[in-house]
This record gives structure tokens, C-alpha cells and sequence, in this order.
């Protein structure tokens, strides 16, 4: 608390007591001054004097409207804007409506957990102050308006103005850049800018630069723009770099020693860090025949990373690492991330490790977890792994098929009979991939492949997923488990309602099962609405999240699960392992009593920082795309109905997997009544219909990279009436609205089906322009 300063004796001060006083009650209004010292009358009119010539020498200036205090002081608690970044990623605030003496202060970043998002520029805080030996600190205390005020945009110039139009499609605000801070930005510049607030009531609103992101043109410009907009965190403090510096190679120091078990990782041709590895062989104990033993290593980040470390506090901030076609914002440093914490091959790496035991008929009958150092016998990608199974083996797979790559895919077809016991939910999600070209534009958009390696992979690092839970859980040591829930009543309803419509039956008061959803996928999977099942089927489902407390994975079909595997990109992994360190004696930079309180709020913040991410990649995608279809506007593609709206049709593209909107105003001149439980678009006079996942040709009317908005125009037929479907009312809806039957009620109708005007139009209504 700011101290208050003892009362002197009445009378005017001079100069250097005043000064103290200011000093030592940390700022003050005249008002107050005046009170403090028992001013009246004349000595007032002295002071206001004494405070201009100390303003005019530099020796006092304002902070805030009305609010004193010596030069290069700040106040204990202040408002305070965001106002710069340096090349760190460190944020600088200055004092609200102070003069230009007021200094700038570090936002440091929070020490407890971060449930909200980080701050960003041009965000308003309310901040405590604290003088160290670097300058001054700004220390949190509350956002007060963070991103609410922001706009993310390009610059568009004319000879008349300068402009901020938004990069969000969704965002209407248009912004009217000043001349002098127009006199320095290009055209195509990306931009930060906030809104001005004033009393314009009409118009453009008035805009305000913050910071120059990049160029409209940079190949790099999708992602750019997704990390601003999403807020994701960049790059890492010069104590964070040098901490991830100071960390020393493992030793076999409370370690056993697991250099001799073979283990290989398997991963993306692309992938730059390894933080998993896998070993199987035969169990040669007599009690279990036909069992195999499958060793998974994972890379032991808790080493590196311990509790309130910088390392600690900005991993978590961050919540995990996202990924772009061209670039990765990781959780850690690349001294960690592609170094000490990469289990690269012929390197001696520190682990923790969990060995699983499963019998003849995949059933997981037990399991140890072990603190080791490892060294990986190779590096595979999943194709290589691949085609070395399908009897191609190359210089890396060819000397290791016997010992390491035949018992790995023997011990997946026995755990492959328990996931099928188990039926975990079987969505195909077909999913594209960008492939960049060495000068930063886009080579080609194609599938990724789904290999059996990618699914032994996935089975492996479920099953050790599933050993951190149970094992926490006989331990009796809190953690945070990865949780999906079972689809919702109305969701359930929403999909009884579509498959109706495709002559597959679903009983509303059936709980819906994997299985269940699994013999639906299975039946449909041969006929023209597998796609479109399928989607359905993926929109039923809940969103998995992160929680200490459990209700199981519907998805997977488990009643326990935790995420354990990879720690490097998520730190919900990291949380896991600091548990299982704490709950074994593995070492003493376990789950920590202050962490094991803080789980609610790590839980909260990591599911915040994933969606984050998901929406920050979603967006980045958006934007490649339509930079790759921009020169094939006015082309013709296949493609199928995805979405069903009151304003038109979503359309994915078979080529790309491109996302557009087919307008409604496209589809035919009448109007279309939106059918939400036949997800069907429906011609009010004609009963023809557009459907979820039907089959069309499109035009691309429009691609806009720097929004990732796509404009098809249909050029397929409708579907024919439903001869079940009541019979239309013809011309109800276009003797009442324009052309197209889709426009908002013509002048003198007084309802949908009501009187027609007169020819001539009504009797005394003068006709104008339409505004």
C-alpha cells in the first residue's frame, strides 16, 4: 500500500518538499496538494504557479488528467495502454493521458495461472508499477478492454483517404486512417490498428496504427494474420532462451538404463521434434501366451521444465504449440523442442517410459512406468515404415525388419482386437495438406494419406495414455484427464431428424452408443451418403476438453484417458508427467501441493489455448486456400453440400477440400424456406430441394486470400419435390418480393400472401429512389 506522508505545518512548500511530498505519496491531484499543506486563497494561486514553472523545468509532470507527479515517476496502480513489442515478444505499456515524461514500463507476465488471453497491443490494463534495477515493471492486475477495440486489417490508399479494411470477414469496421499516420504506410500493408473513440455517428470510424505486421503479398501473410488475430503467443524472452540454454545433457542419475532396448521413432516426413518412441517383442513369460510386451518412451520434458521456472511459466501461457503450413509457434524453445527434449536418433535422450503387457487377445493385463535414458536405434517416417511392411524396404527399414519393424506390427494386430472389442468411434475425416514451395507460395493442396503406420502410432500412445490415468488414479494423485462427453439430447435429435430424410432409421429414445454410431457408418460407408453421414455423425459429437475431474472419452471409448504422450507441443502432457513423477518417487521436480490446487485452472486455460490454436490453423488454412484458387476464378468444380443456411449453401470442394458459400440468391428465382430438420433448402413455389451432402458442380465466382472467403455459383440442377412434402403454395412469396423471390417484402404488403398492390402503384404514395 502507497504510504501516506505526514502532515507539515500549514503554509506554502517550496520547491524541493513538494517534490519530496509528490515522491513519497506516489503522485497527487492540486486539489489534494493544496489539503495536505492547508492552502487557501492566495497560497493556492502560488502553488498552481510553483506547478507550471516545475512542468515548464522539467521537473514534474502529469499523470493521468489531473494528477502530479515527479518526472520519470510513475504511480503505484495505474491505467495504462499497451503501446510497443520488441523484437522478444516483450510487451511495453505507457500511463493513460500522461505527458511525455511518463516513462514506459515491461508487462511482466503473470505468476500464477493464465485463464485469460494474454494481453496485446493496444489492450488497456490496470497495472501495478514497481521501479526494479532494469526500469520500471508493469505488473497485472486486471484487463480492462483487451481486444475489444482492435482491428486487424490492410491498408487500402486512394487519393482521398487511407484505410483499414478488416482481414476478419465477419467484421464490419472499416477504419479512416489520420494523414500524418497515413504518410508512412503502403498499400497492402498488414496492420494493428485500434478504434478511435469520438462522436462520428456516421461513416467510416476513425482508426489508429499500433503496429505494422507485414505485407498483404508476403506467402507468409496467412499465417501472420491468423497468429494476430487469434492472439497467438511468439517467440520466447531472452530468460526463457537463456534458461532452455543452461540445461545439461542427461546422465544415467536416477535413470535406468534403457540404451539397449531398440526403440524407433516413427513420425512425419516433415517433423522437426520427436517426443515419442516405440519397441514390441514377444512376452516370454509361460503365463501368457501369445502375449507381447510394447515399450513407449516418451521424451522427459519435466526435467528440463520444473515448476515456476521462466521455462514453466511461459509454456504454460502458451498451452501448446500450433502449426502452420509454413512455420510452427512452439511451446518450448528449439533448444529443447528440436534438442535435449528431441528423441533423435543415436542420441542419448532422458524418458520416461511405460512398459505394457497384452495378451493373445489384445487385453492390456499390466504395465510399469520407469524413469530411463534411451538412445533411438532410428528415425522413420510413417511412409518409409509403410512401405517397408508392404515388402519395400529401403536403406533404413532393410537391417531392422526382423528385430524392430515385423514384432511392432505383430504386437498392433493383437492390440488391434481389443480396440475392436472396445469400438471406439470410426469418423473417416478426410484431411488436406498444404505443400509449401522453397519460395514460401503453395506447390500443391492434396490428402493426407491414412497409412496403417499412422494408426499403430495412435493405438501405442493411446493404450500409454490410458496407463497414466489408471496409474495416477491407483496412486491417488490428482491430474487432468482429456474428457469428451457423450452427444447431447438435442444433438442426438438433430441426427435422428437427418437420417430420416435418408430412409435410415434411429429411434430418439435410443442413447447413442460408438457402437451404435459405428454400425451406422458401416452400413453407409458403400452408398452415395457415406460423406455425408459421416459429417453428420462428426457434428453429434461434444468437444473434447480438459478437466480434473472425470467422465470418461466417448470418442475412444474409455473410462479413463489422460495425454501424456507428448509433452514437447502440450502442456497438459507436462502436468501429466510432473504426476507421475510425484505419485512414484521418480524424482523431486514432480506435481507440485501449489500445482495440484491450480489444476482447475491449468484444466480451463490449456482447453482455452488449444481452441486457440485450433481456430488460429483453421483460419491460416482458410486463407492458403483460397491464395491457391485465386488464379482459377471463373473455373468449374466438383463438390459436395456440407452446410445447409437460411442464406445459402456451404460447399466443399472434392479437388482441395475448399470451403465456400453458394449464395441463396444463386439457386433459382423463388424463395427458399430453410428446412432445419431435413437440412434442405426448399423452393416455396417449386418444392425442389438443395440437401446436405448431395453432389454438385460449382463456378468460383470469388477468392479473397486475406479473408479466406470463397464465392461459388451453382450450376447444378435442384433435386425434384419430396412427394411427401405438403404441396406449394405457388407465387405466395414472389408476388411480395423482387426478383429472385428472395429480397426483403415489396412496398404495400402487408404480409407474406397478403393483397397485391394496385397497377400504378398505391393511390398518393410518391415514388423516389430506394435509400
Amino acid at each position: 500500500m502507497t504510504k501516506t506522508p505526514r502532515r507539515p505545518a500549514s503554509g506554502l512548500p517550496d520547491k524541493a518538499t513538494l517534490l519530496a511530498f509528490l515522491t513519497e505519496a506516489g503522485g497527487a491531484e492540486k486539489t489534494d496538494i493544496a489539503r495536505h499543506f492547508g492552502l487557501k486563497g492566495e497560497d493556492r494561486r502560488r502553488l498552481r504557479e510553483m506547478i507550471r514553472e516545475l512542468e515548464a523545468d522539467g521537473l514534474l509532470g502529469k499523470r493521468g488528467r489531473k494528477t502530479f507527479s515527479p518526472a520519470g515517476d510513475l504511480p503505484p496502480v495505474g491505467v495504462a495502454d499497451v503501446v510497443e513489442r520488441d523484437v522478444d515478444g516483450d510487451m511495453y505499456v505507457r500511463l493513460v493521458d500522461a505527458s511525455p515524461d511518463a516513462p514506459r514500463a515491461v508487462l511482466v507476465p503473470e505468476s500464477g495461472p493464465r485463464t485469460a488471453p494474454a494481453p496485446g497491443m493496444g489492450d488497456r490494463l490496470l497495472v501495478k508499477f514497481v521501479k526494479g534495477e532494469d526500469g520500471w515493471e508493469a505488473r497485472l492486475i486486471k484487463a480492462l478492454d483487451a481486444g475489444t477495440n482492435r482491428v486487424l486489417g490492410v491498408i487500402r490508399k486512394s487519393n482521398k483517404e487511407t484505410r483499414v479494411e478488416p482481414v476478419d470477414r465477419r467484421s464490419k469496421d472499416v477504419l479512416v486512417i489520420p494523414p500524418l499516420q497515413a504518410a508512412d504506410l503502403r498499400d497492402g500493408d498488414l496492420v494493428l490498428a485500434s478504434i478511435e473513440k469520438g462522436e462520428q455517428r456516421y461513416g467510416p470510424k476513425r482508426g489508429k496504427i499500433l503496429e505494422t505486421i507485414g505485407r498483404e503479398d508476403d506467402p507468409r501473410a496467412a499465417s501472420l494474420i491468423a497468429i494476430h488475430a487469434h492472439g497467438v503467443p511468439t517467440g520466447f524472452s531472452d530468460a526463457v532462451e537463456q534458461e532452455a540454454l543452461d540445461q545439461a545433457l542427461p546422465t544415467l542419475k536416477g535413470r535406468e538404463d534403457l540404451r539397449e532396448i531398440p526403440f524407433i521413432t516413427i513420425d512425419p516426413a516433415d517433423a522437426r521434434d520427436h517426443d515419442d518412441a516405440v519397441y514390441a517383442h514377444k512376452d516370454e513369460d509361460a503365463k501368457n501366451p501369445g502375449g507381447w510386451i510394447v515399450w513407449v518412451a516418451i521424451a522427459d520434458v519435466a526435467a528440463y521444465v520444473r515448476p515456476d521456472t521462466s521455462l514453466d511459466r511461459e509454456a504454460r501461457a502458451k498451452g501448446n504449440s500450433t502449426y502452420f503450413p509454413d512455420r510452427v509457434e512452439p511451446m518450448l524453445p528449439e533448444t529443447l523442442s528440436n534438442g535435449l527434449c528431441s528423441l533423435k536418433e543415436g542420441e542419448n535422450r532422458a524418458c520416461l517410459a511405460v512398459r505394457m503387457t497384452f495378451d493373445k487377445d489384445g487385453r492390456k493385463t499390466g504395465h510399469r512406468f520407469v524413469r530411463g535414458l534411451m538412445r533411438s536405434h532410428a528415425k522413420l517416417s510413417y511412409e518409409q515404415a509403410q512401405e517397408a511392411i508392404d515388402g519395400h524396404p529401403g536403406d533404413a527399414t532393410g537391417p531392422i525388419m526382423d528385430a524392430i519393424l515385423y514384432p511392432l506390427w505383430n504386437a498392433y494386430h493383437i492390440m488391434l482386437k481389443g480396440r475392436l472389442k472396445r469400438s471406439p468411434l470410426a469418423i473417416q475425416s478426410p484431411e488436406r495438406r498444404i505443400i509449401m514451395a522453397p519460395d514460401g507460395n503453395i506447390a500443391a493442396i492434396e490428402p493426407r494419406k491414412s497409412l496403417e503406420a499412422h494408426r499403430l502410432i495412435e493405438e501405442m500412445m493411446i493404450q500409454a495414455n490410458v496407463c497414466a490415468a489408471e496409474t495416477l488414479e491407483q496412486k491417488r494423485t490428482p491430474l487432468i484427464y482429456r474428457i469428451h462427453d457423450t452427444p447431447s439430447q438435442e444433438k442426438t435429435f438433430n441426427l435422428a431428424d437427418f437420417l430420416q430424410t435418408i430412409g435410415k432409421p434411429w429411434n430418439k429414445g435410443e442413447a447413442p452408443t460408438t457402437k451404435r454410431l459405428n454400425k451406422l457408418l458401416d452400413e453407409t460407408r458403400e452408398t452415395p451418403h457415406a460423406d455425408v453421414v459421416n459429417e453428420v455423425v462428426l457434428r453429434s459429437q461434444m468437444q473434447a476438453i480438459y478437466s480434473p475431474d472425470n467422465i470418461g472419452h466417448f470418442g475412444l471409448n474409455l473410462d479413463r484417458y489422460a495425454h501424456f504422450t507428448s509433452p514437447i507441443r502440450r502442456y497438459s502432457d507436462l502436468i501429466v508427467h510432473r504426476g507421475l513423477i510425484r505419485a512414484l518417487g521418480l524424482g523431486k521436480d514432480g506435481l507440485t501441493d501449489r500445482e495440484v490446487a491450480e489444476l482447475p485452472a491449468i484444466a480451463e486455460q490449456v482447453t482455452t489455448t488449444e481452441r486457440r490454436s485450433m481456430a488460429a490453423e483453421r483460419d491460416a488454412m482458410d486463407r492458403y486456400i483460397a491464395a491457391f484458387l485465386e488464379d482459377r476464378v471463373g473455373a468449374t468444380f466438383p463438390g459436395r453440400i456440407t452446410g445447409v443456411t437460411r442464406f445459402g449453401l456451404f460447399v466443399r470442394l472434392d479437388e482441395t477440400g475448399a470451403d465456400g458459400l453458394c449464395p441463396v440468391s444463386s439457386l433459382g428465382n423463388e424463395y427458399f424456406h430453410h428446412d432445419d430438420r431435413a437440412h434442405a433448402l426448399v423452393g416455396e413455389r417449386s418444392g425442389q430441394r438443395w440437401t446436405l451432402g448431395r453432389q454438385v458442380e460449382v463456378r468460383l465466382r470469388e477468392a479473397t486470400p486475406i479473408t479466406g472467403g470463397l464465392l461459388f455459383e451453382m450450376l447444378s440442377d435442384p433435386a425434384a419435390r419430396d412427394p411427401d412434402a405438403p404441396a406449394p403454395r405457388y407465387g405466395v412469396r414472389a408476388r411480395d418480393r423482387g426478383p429472385g423471390g428472395n429480397g426483403p417484402p415489396k412496398r404495400g404488403s402487408k404480409r407474406p400472401g397478403g393483397p397485391k398492390p394496385p397497377s400504378g402503384g398505391l393511390k398518393g404514395v410518391r415514388k423516389g429512389k430506394r435509400r
